[in-house]
């Protein structure tokens, strides 16, 4: 026998003493674990034996025909219990999730500007071509959603990225340019030509500065050497969008967010020559097989992102 193949019949192997154990431990009996083993006596009295051997340690108590554990055996049972549980159960587990995958979900991860102004024709058509699905959308963004889509917490994630880990796979789908945004009667509503320097003498109300488009902001001033102020940090575009109503301040935001309502109440003005463009799209963790429904989602956002086969394939596509 092979090191390699003697190493996994020892692993392999060490399943029925730990589930010996684990028993006795549970049932404080070696007759009761027995018989819950459909195993003789001497049979699981041997295993204890050998795993007392194998880690140097006696691992129960014996008073009269009670086994209680020792320190040692607490801390082993603490660590074996949740294994052996897990591996016992594993079938059910297993079915339980296919009659899940079966009965027809899908997880997907979003923030809040997606969910509100992204995702709504999208879930309506998705909705309509697959009735059956039950679609759970994650109110979740930066980190959290990346989190959850390493986790296998969600299918996929729908949003923006501007730096893409080495896991990741990101299509994108969407691109909106940066606009600018004023009360009606502001002298920026109808300066011509607009330059970035005139932004300076009015404070910009801005989302948290740990968001994404705080950082563009901050980066196109400082490169451009133009000189800015925060009259406001504020979290969500709708609140952004109201303030500036009301005079409160100027904002940058991103195209997705702007409503025809909002131009009846705002001056909008395009700044894509200074700021890039946002793009929205698809992120999957790389080499993830997706299920039918999520594949079908992708493909209703942006068809053709399945060119490999059922793994993503955004080789076509923009980064």
């Amino acid at each position: 026998m092979t090191g390699s193949a003697s190493r996994f019949y020892y692993k392999g192997e060490r399943l029925k003493p730990l589930r010996a154990f684990c028993q006795v431990a549970r049932l404080g009996s070696v007759s009761r674990a027995a018989e819950a083993l459909f195993l003789s006596q001497p049979a699981v009295s041997l295993q204890l034996q050998a795993l007392e051997r194998e880690f140097g340690a006696r691992l129960f108590e014996r008073s009269g025909k009670r086994f209680g554990l020792t320190h040692a055996g607490e801390a082993l049972y603490e660590l074996a219990r949740p294994l052996v549980e897990g591996l016992d159960g594993l079938e059910s587990e297993f079915k339980a999730k296919l009659r899940g995958m079966a009965a027809g979900a899908l997880h997907i991860a979003a923030g809040t500007s997606t969910i509100l102004y992204l995702l709504p024709p999208l879930v309506q058509a998705y909705k309509d071509r697959h009735p059956e699905v039950q679609l759970v959308l994650h109110n979740v963004t930066g980190q959290d959603g990346l989190g959850l889509l390493r986790s296998d917490g969600v299918d996929l994630a729908v949003g923006s990225m501007l730096d893409v880990p080495a896991d990741l796979d990101y299509a994108p789908t969407h691109s909106f340019d940066p606009m600018l945004i004023v009360p009606r009667d502001h002298p920026l509503g109808t300066r011509e030509p607009l330059q970035l320097e005139d932004l300076s003498p009015y404070g910009l109300i801005l989302p948290p500065r740990r968001l994404t488009t705080w950082r563009l902001v901050d980066l196109v001033f400082q490169q451009r050497r133009v000189p800015y102020s925060v009259a406001l940090e504020v979290g969500g575009w709708e609140v952004i969008k109201q303030y500036v109503a009301m005079g409160l301040g100027i904002s940058i935001v991103t195209g997705i967010c702007l409503t025809d309502a909002d131009r009846q109440r705002l001056a909008v003005r395009n700044l894509r020559e200074y700021f890039p463009p946002r793009s929205y799209g698809v992120v999957i963790r790389k080499g993830r097989f997706l299920s039918p429904h999520a594949r079908a989602f992708v493909n209703l956002v942006k068809p053709g992102l399945f060119a490999r086969g059922d793994y993503f394939d955004v080789g076509h596509s923009e980064r």
